[in-house]
């Protein structure tokens, strides 16, 4: 029997309701080869050719539909919702916009265009969407969940939480808004709560990838790194090419040392999606942690390339290490600031305070542990005027209870462990405090929280320390440095004012002990004749062109030895291989293994000359080497990593270990290890020099620093804003 068009639409919509779509399908084109423009075959038709993923096919029926029922909502929604899967995202907007003319009342429209004003990054107009679709629908769940998930991108997860839970209200078992929930309440630091949400999505949906994902996110903030593991490859069976997945496992691997595999996954990420974002850098830093440098040049052109066109290529720190251009340095910083950590008005402006007896200053960092911040800070936190200054610690790093940490912790009038409090908390509880001064220690640094100053934490906010650059953001008010960093012809490329210290910026704690008993040669691996060059910078720092430059020097004093920290076995191979594809033997590479502080500073007697890296100089480990008599050669550069050692140099008094370019570096390395009597010379001078000048007196570098504290503040007391400052000697 034939079927009339009337009765062979009807069957295809009967058939497609049912779930034999293949059928319907058939049906359908049955209807069109009578009639062409038969609106609810097309339409059905485009449908199915939609949710099978022929996204193409689904626009041009969509819109042959949308041509054949002009007064159908429906079918602009339907066409709206194809092209914003093709990524015609304004196109889709429009398509929305003619369905609610046709039908102002339309909810799912609506919906549908708060999520494609979201993808557009018009969150403002987002929200005011899901605002009428759920005024016209209030038991919209889906609504909900878009909004929530909008608010995020907004930084308001309380405000997401209340939407997630509005949408639970309505629809108990959606799994996808218990995942989201998840989501917000890691945002807030609620991780056993986030675990819980993320555990209840499983519950109601094993196959959700996406709260696999999530779940192990929570797990990493818990530092129960197995487990996070174990989340991400559940996720990746149901979604082998989930990016996001494949980068997360990558860094739990990397905070488990397991850098081989973690570059295994970073690769998998680049594989799927070349342009995620901020990856490249990381993926770049994580070979050369492990001294993989295969096509080096050419990939460090293309991470500058990318920065150069404003892509989100790179995380700002691995940049220290892989440029030394000032400016791009500064460009990624401000890229990075731009997209996570933006200025935020998710606080009032805070209201300006009476002056008190007391400067009450506030030091930031997840490092008050045995940790290279803590080592060359503890003295300065010791030695604070406490009859001028409050000092608080704001510390968000693990509590390692170590010797390091309890005497961090008695240094400070107060210590609050603010780790499992969210950004916006801990920045309220520092206004609460009226903290005048805030110091953030960490910068781009691990464990570092960005998003605690973007919200203004308190009236002055200073970067210090723990990061050897500009962060490029305009709630940093000030760069404490000195005048060997930041030449005043530098200054423009810095984001922040400088505070000039008279001395070197990099406090010293004069307490650092050094164990009595130096180690031989040979209980350390070292011949016992011969010149050993020490090189103790961290595998990263190691550039193709730093080792080249190593191996010429090796290769002109005779029987001398290159003895380098063992960062991780990877790096010791490749490294023992780049130096035999110089005609340097690998009997000649020596790598240290860890030890405890006092004999790891005792143990660099046994070296004749600290030879430093470039562009990312040895900062805290040339004053290591310095501290214990060990002569540092350095090369001077452009950006502020590239000069810490020569601030640390020349306030030691010993410019002669300062040169200016490779060549002369390399020159001097050779000179002075051709030269016996000279180099004991420069030595028995650094052991004059090392208590007589400013860089090891701990009480002297306060007095400066609270200083800058000081000008800072009468600035702002003045209503003045912030502006360069030198501190006088």
């Amino acid at each position: 029997m034939t079927l009339t068009v009337p009765q062979a639409t009807q069957r295809a919509i009967a058939a497609y309701e049912r779930g034999a779509w293949g059928e319907a399908e058939l049906l359908c084109r049955q209807v069109l080869a009578v009639k062409a423009d038969a609106f609810d075959a097309l339409n059905l038709l485009g449908i199915i050719a939609a949710q099978t993923r022929r996204t193409q096919e689904a626009a041009e029926l969509l819109e042959r539909a949308a041509a054949a029922n002009p007064t159908s909502a429906v079918a602009q929604n339907n066409y709206g919702n194809t092209l914003k899967q093709l990524g015609r995202l304004d196109d889709a907007l429009a398509s929305y916009d003619r369905a609610l003319q046709l039908n102002p009342g339309y909810a799912e429209a609506y919906n549908h265009r708060g999520v494609t004003l979201q993808e557009l990054n018009r969150l403002d107009e987002a929200l005011e969407s899901y605002a009428y679709a759920l005024k016209i629908k209030p038991d919209y769940a889906e609504a909900f969940i878009n909004r929530g998930v909008t608010l995020m991108e907004r930084r308001q997860p309380e405000e997401a939480l209340e939407n997630y839970d509005c949408a639970l209200k309505i629809k108990p078992d959606f799994a996808e808004a218990y995942s989201n929930r998840g989501n917000a309440l890691l945002e807030r630091k609620r991780l056993d709560e986030a675990l819980d949400s993320f555990n209840r999505a499983l519950k109601l949906k094993p196959e959700l990838a996406e709260a696999h994902y999530n779940r192990g996110k929570a797990l990493q903030e818990l530092k129960r790194l197995d487990a996070a593991l174990d989340s991400y490859d559940r996720a990746l069976q149901i979604k082998p090419n989930y990016a996001e997945a494949h980068c997360s496992r990558g860094y739990a691997l990397q905070e488990l040392k397991r850098l081989d595999e973690a570059l295994d996954s970073y690769d998998r990420v680049l594989k799927i999606k070349p342009d995620f974002e901020f990856m490249y850098g990381v993926w770049l830093h994580t070979k050369m942690l492990l001294c993989a440098w295969g096509d080096a040049e050419r990939h460090v052109a293309e991470l500058l390339a990318r920065i150069e066109n404003q892509e989100k290529a790179s995380h700002p720190f691995p940049l220290l290490a892989l440029t030394g251009a000032l400016s791009v340095q500064r460009k990624a910083a401000e890229i990075w600031v731009s997209d996570k950590y933006p200025s935020s008005l998710a606080l009032p402006p805070i209201v300006k305070r009476e002056r008190r007896e007391k400067l009450r200053i506030g030091y930031f960092s997840a490092d008050f542990r045995d940790h290279a911040v803590a080592h060359v800070m503890a003295g300065l936190f010791e030695t604070h005027d406490k009859s001028r200054f409050a000092c608080t610690a704001f510390s968000y790093g693990p509590d390692t209870k170590d010797d390091m940490r309890k005497r961090v912790q008695a240094a400070f009038d107060s210590f609050i462990d603010v780790r499992n409090m969210a950004d916006k908390d801990v920045a309220v509880l520092a206004r609460k405090l009226e903290v005048d001064i805030a110091i953030d220690l960490g910068g781009f640094t691990e464990g570092s929280r960005t998003g605690i100053f973007a919200m203004r934490t308190a009236p002055v906010q200073v970067n210090y320390l723990g990061y050897p650059g500009t962060m490029g953001a305009d709630y940093m008010d000030y760069l404490i440095a000195d005048r060997t960093l930041i030449p005043e012809t530098s200054r423009q490329l810095y984001a922040e004012k400088i505070a000039y210290l008279p001395d070197s910026y990099l406090a010293n704690d004069g307490k650092r002990v050094i164990a009595e008993q130096t180690p031989a040669r040979e209980a350390l691996g070292l011949p016992r004749t011969g010149v050993v060059f020490c090189g103790f910078n961290s595998s990263y720092k190691i550039t193709p062109g730093t080792f080249d430059g190593w191996m010429r020097i090796l290769q002109q004093v005779a029987g001398s030895v290159l003895w380098l920290r063992e960062d991780n076995a990877t790096a010791t191979r490749n490294l023992r291989q780049e130096a035999a594809a110089r005609g340097v033997g690998v009997d000649r590479l020596i790598f240290a293994p860890r030890m405890p502080l006092a004999e790891h500073l005792a143990r660099h007697r046994a070296a004749d000359l600290f030879i430093d890296t470039l562009p990312y100089n040895a900062h805290t480990t040339a004053s290591d080497a310095l501290w214990a008599g060990l002569p540092v050669l350095t090369c001077l550069g452009e950006t502020f990593a590239s000069r810490v050692a020569a601030s640390l140099l020349n306030t030691l008094d010993l410019p002669e270990l300062v040169t200016t370019t490779p060549e002369q570096y390399e020159a001097l390395a050779v000179a002075l290890g051709t030269d016996p009597p000279r180099l004991a010379q420069i030595r028995r001078k650094l052991e004059r020099n090392r208590l007589t000048t400013p860089l090891f007196d701990t009480s002297r570098c306060t007095r400066h620093l609270e200083a800058a504290y000081m000008q800072m503040y009468e600035r702002y007391q003045a209503d003045l804003p912030p502006d360069h400052l030198h501190v006088s000697p």
